[in-house]
């Protein structure tokens, strides 16, 4: 067992595109399944919570004349969409692979609960939960927030393109500064928007850490879950207290 029992993984939709800007990469797709295997198979229990950005982003949609709520419903759709093809990639691999959708699709994927994916964890199946938290206004990252925090998970962790929480975007300033380590306030207060504050609010308050680390540094997940080693920015309560 590695140094994580349980985890709730944060990937957005963009990370599925790969070299594009739109759609799903086969090639992405396979390598995120693949990194996922490699917890699976040391034990870890793997809850994921998708973005949808690659196919739909509300707020870009109310910029183009669509009603919020619709957008926010649209966004959530193209989350379940990212959900199924990762489904299938794990299945692939011989992985036992479940989507929980907070917005009901019989045909396709159960409802979400919170004694459903507990129970499916336990039975060593990946959990991918989809749909947000279904209702508008929150973001794929509040959602994860919430979810980690319902299924107990040890620690949520946040994929992205870069290193880790830099102190401004470091694909648009070779001075910003790798943060190593961070407080939930160090982190809201110097408004680092690794994630919304409603996320990191109600990580905050139910002191889950929050690590941020460059999901498409091939091994890293492992080298975070199993073998407990510092990559990425570790964001806690420890230094507020």
């Amino acid at each position: 067992m590695g140094k994580y029992q349980r985890i709730l993984l944060k990937l957005s939709g963009e990370s599925l595109a790969g070299g594009n800007r739109h759609g799903i990469d086969a090639d992405s797709l396979d390598s995120y399944a693949a990194e996922i295997k490699s917890l699976t198979d040391k034990g870890t229990q793997v809850a994921i919570v998708m973005g949808g950005g690659n196919i739909f982003r509300g707020l870009q949609g109310t910029k183009k004349g669509f009603d919020r709520v619709r957008g926010d419903q649209m966004g959530m759709l193209a989350t379940i969409i990212n959900s199924m093809a990762l489904q299938s990639a794990l299945e692939g691999l011989g992985i036992k692979a479940d989507v929980l959708s907070a917005i009901p699709i019989e045909t396709m994927c159960e409802k979400m609960s919170r004694k459903r994916a507990i129970e499916l964890l336990e039975e060593s199946h990946v959990v991918i939960i989809a749909g947000g938290t279904g209702n508008p206004f929150f973001t794929t990252d509040s959602a994860a927030a919430l979810r980690a925090l319902e299924i107990k998970a040890d620690v949520l962790l946040k994929g992205t393109r870069v290193d880790g929480v830099y102190s401004a975007d470091p694909e648009k300033d070779p001075d910003a500064v790798l943060y190593s380590e961070l407080s939930f306030a160090e982190a809201i207060g110097k408004d680092l928007k690794v994630m919304d504050i409603t996320a990191f609010t109600l990580c905050k308050e139910n002191t889950l850490p929050i690590i941020v680390f460059n999901v498409n540094e091939k091994g890293i997940l492992y080298d975070i879950v199993v073998e407990g080693k510092k990559r990425g920015t570790l964001i806690t309560q420890a230094k507020d207290a």
